[in-house]
């Protein structure tokens, strides 16, 4: 199934090239957005010319719950279209499923996201003097470098934590588990919180696993991560109005737009659960690991 997809991908790609003549950059886009449609169709066995309208309106529908903006679908979308009308042009299709296929509205109300400049922007605004700093630079690069939800994050603990194999396991919706890729940055801004200020933190009695601690030794709240975020979001004048979830959505949107496997990012979301002993019987996730890592902004960073 993947070959007939491939193989039609390459013929487009040629098209592309020799026929239409376009730029290097502009074949890549075409390509990127029908790799993603491959990701989605592959495993239903869904082969090119059997795509319906219904399959490519499930596929926008799942770039929606990731969080891709409205501009990103309409690409998309765009690039789908032109698939297409090319397999028309080769007789490989008589009619074209995309044709009633709409581009979303651009002005259409969609989940908030950040680009790595407005991240980069909150994490430097962290008082690093002060005794929350790291701890408050540590959870905004686990939010966003894992994907996580506010509650796996609040819940987060040193014992689901396996730097050396590169996992996080988190604890999702439903109490479903999930292995999550963990980036050397979330390590490095984890361990100068661990070293510094969680040290001479009194830590409450029952409360020594959790990561993230306040001031009293407990573990933090929803409401205190939400507050974190918006002081920041304030004092770099951020006018968009974010959340803990805003960091999850830009997770997802920086590893799409950047070419990451559409199936493997859902995963890394929760669409997936896993047992415990999974960290020690199926590190041949590896491939999955690296599809998030190789593509997030965060790992392109030296250490």
């Amino acid at each position: 199934m993947k070959e007939v997809w491939e193989r039609k991908i390459k013929e487009y790609i040629s098209y592309l090239k020799i026929e239409k003549g376009l730029a290097l950059n502009s074949i890549l886009a075409y390509q990127s957005d029908i790799d993603k449609l491959q990701d989605f169709t592959v495993p239903l066995n869904i082969q090119p010319e059997d795509v319906k309208l219904e399959h490519l309106k499930q596929f926008l529908l799942e770039l929606y719950e990731l969080g891709l903006s409205a501009r990103s679908q309409a690409r998309i979308v765009s690039g789908i279209k032109q698939f297409y009308q090319f397999l028309i042009l080769e007789d490989d299709l008589s009619e074209d499923p995309s044709e009633l296929l709409e581009l979303p509205r651009i002005g259409t109300k969609l989940p908030t996201f950040l680009t790595i400049s407005e991240i980069d922007q909150l994490q430097s605004a962290i008082d690093l003097s002060k005794p929350e700093g790291h701890r408050n630079k540590a959870i905004i690069e686990t939010l966003y470098s894992c994907g996580l939800r506010v509650s796996e994050l609040i819940n987060l603990k040193f014992s689901n934590i396996y730097f050396k194999q590169g996992f996080v396991r988190v604890i999702g919706k439903g109490n479903k588990e999930r292995l999550v890729p963990v980036s050397n940055s979330v390590e490095r801004e984890i361990s100068f919180y661990v070293e510094g200020a969680r040290l001479s933190t009194p830590v409450n009695k029952g409360c020594e696993d959790y990561v993230f601690l306040n001031r009293r030794g407990r573990p933090l709240t929803r409401v205190m991560i939400f507050t974190i975020i918006k002081q920041l979001a304030e004092s770099i004048g951020l006018k968009k109005n974010i959340s803990p979830h805003t960091f999850r959505h830009s997770f997802a949107t920086h590893l799409i737009e950047g070419g990451a496997n559409l199936r493997a990012v859902q995963e890394m979301l929760g669409h997936e659960s896993i047992t415990t002993t999974e960290i020690y019987t199926h590190l041949d996730k590896s491939f999955i690991r690296d599809a998030i890592i190789s593509y997030h902004p965060r790992n392109k960073v030296k250490k």
